[in-house]
């Protein structure tokens, strides 16, 4: 081989990530300046866990409501700037990271506009709120060299590790059935709207990318997901979480899918469904979305059905039940946690449940610090962006097949909809002005 050659094989195999520049990479001890966009209920949750890493000083903090303004000026500690505008935050030379907790409808373009500034991005799940917007996020990532981390903190729990593990090495056999739900599809519901009103420049602020409305309280806080302009409903929210671990252990797109619902329950405000039902057909196995069952009692239920047994997991443990069918010399031993597993349990048949698992301590830190870990060394987090725009891109199927009352064909690597061009027009839209225009430049060329 001439040198040439050597030298281009050689610069083709370093990693995205690894070729930053030398200014970012960071030694363990150094300190990464982050700004938080939204202090609402999963933004209060980021800034107490960030705040608490030894590595961290919060640069800054942007918030629309004074009140919660003022809420995370005072959790932070010090003196954290204060921003109205999330630009203002980023021009910050000094902020290395900024974490984005905002209602869907404004995860891509802060994140598009983060990595045009230079910062690196934690940005809350559902990633996007259209499925163009997942190509934009990875175009400005990728072309910017910056470390984004999905807010699926899953992925970093202990019993959703050891679930990846399991399916991927057979122990369930080979997996023919994928079964998701969620029990609080409905609630809280409408309830009464809490906080002074937003000022006319914050109300148009919030609005942001999405159609003006005059000041509407009940579009605010956990409201926003029953509106369409904001956000793709609880099957965006809820489903995101558990298909995201099985498109991880399974690591497949679907081809079709299939959904039936609507609003039933909650009525007078907002469009998105109250009542999902949805099956996802994936190359090898079926998936199941339901979003108003509680499986087993429990909120937030996954189910691995294969030909060995099934494998069921949720926040607070991991449960192996092998396939009584089975021959009894062919059945599956029972699987426990390595810490909780005493001698006398092991090679049992029957189901075992796994107690003990903390969702703040196994999945919210770890994915916070797996993200810093990331800014430093420049490696891919978790959660990289390429899985949270696969994941979001399933969930964002199941409503266009509600919205166009049929099943749609996807062709992953086309990134499309087969032959519906009603359904391919609900992969994207458009932003108010001035946002379109703000995309546009900070997008680089595709």
């Amino acid at each position: 081989m001439n040198p040439r050659r050597r030298v281009l094989k050689a610069i083709a195999g370093i990693p995205l990530l690894a070729a930053a520049s030398a200014r970012r990479v960071r030694g363990a001890n150094d300190r990464v300046r982050v700004g938080f966009v939204g202090i609402g209920l999963i933004g209060k949750r980021h800034l107490r866990d960030f705040a608490a890493q030894p590595d961290v000083e919060v640069a800054g903090i942007c918030e629309l409501s004074d009140e919660r303004l003022e809420e995370g000026v005072a959790a932070a500690g010090g003196s954290p700037g204060r921003f109205k505008d999330f630009r203002r935050l980023l021009d910050r030379k000094d902020v290395d990271a900024v974490v984005v907790s905002t209602p869907d409808h404004w995860h891509a373009l802060m994140t598009v506009l983060a990595c045009a500034a230079g910062k690196d991005v934690y940005v809350e799940k559902p990633l996007t709120h259209v499925v163009r917007e997942g190509e934009w996020m990875v175009r400005a990532a990728r072309h910017h060299r910056r470390v984004v981390q999905v807010g699926t903190q899953q992925r970093s729990g202990e019993q959703y590790r050891r679930t990846v593990e399991l399916v991927r090495g057979g122990h369930i056999g080979d997996v023919r059935n994928v079964r998701i739900a969620a029990g609080r599809n409905i609630f809280p519901g409408f309830t009464r709207p809490v906080g002074r009103p937003l000022s006319a420049p914050d109300w148009d602020m919030w609005l942001g990318p999405a159609p003006f409305v005059p000041w509407d309280p009940n579009r605010c806080l956990y409201h926003f997901r029953w509106f369409s302009d904001y956000s793709g409903g609880q099957t965006t929210n809820l489903l995101s979480h558990n298909l995201d671990i099985a498109e991880w252990a399974l690591g497949k797109s679907p081809t079709r899918v299939a959904a039936f619902g609507g609003r039933y329950s909650l009525t007078g405000m907002g469009d998105t469904p109250d009542l999902v039902e949805a099956i996802l057909d994936y190359p090898g196995f079926v998936t199941n979305w339901s979003s108003h069952e509680a499986s087993d009692g429990l909120d937030g239920g996954l189910d691995f059905l294969g030909t060995r047994g099934r494998l069921r997991v949720d926040r607070a443990r991991l449960e192996v039940f092998p396939d009584r069918l089975v021959p009894p010399d062919d059945q599956i031993p029972s699987f426990t946690s390595p810490r909780r597993a005493p001698a006398e349990t092991r090679g049992r048949t029957e189901p075992v449940k796994l107690e003990g698992y903390e969702q703040v301590r196994d999945q919210f830190v770890p994915h916070v610090r797996n993200f810093l870990d990331c800014v430093k060394s420049r490696k891919a987090p978790v959660s990289d962006l390429e899985s949270g725009h696969a994941t979001a891109t399933s969930c964002h199927l199941v409503n266009v097949a509600l919205r166009v009352g049929r099943t749609v064909v996807w062709d992953a690597a086309r990134q499309d909809v087969v032959d519906d061009a009603e359904a391919s027009r609900l992969l994207t839209k458009e932003y108010r002005s001035p946002w379109g225009r703000e995309l546009r430049a900070a997008l680089p060329p595709a």
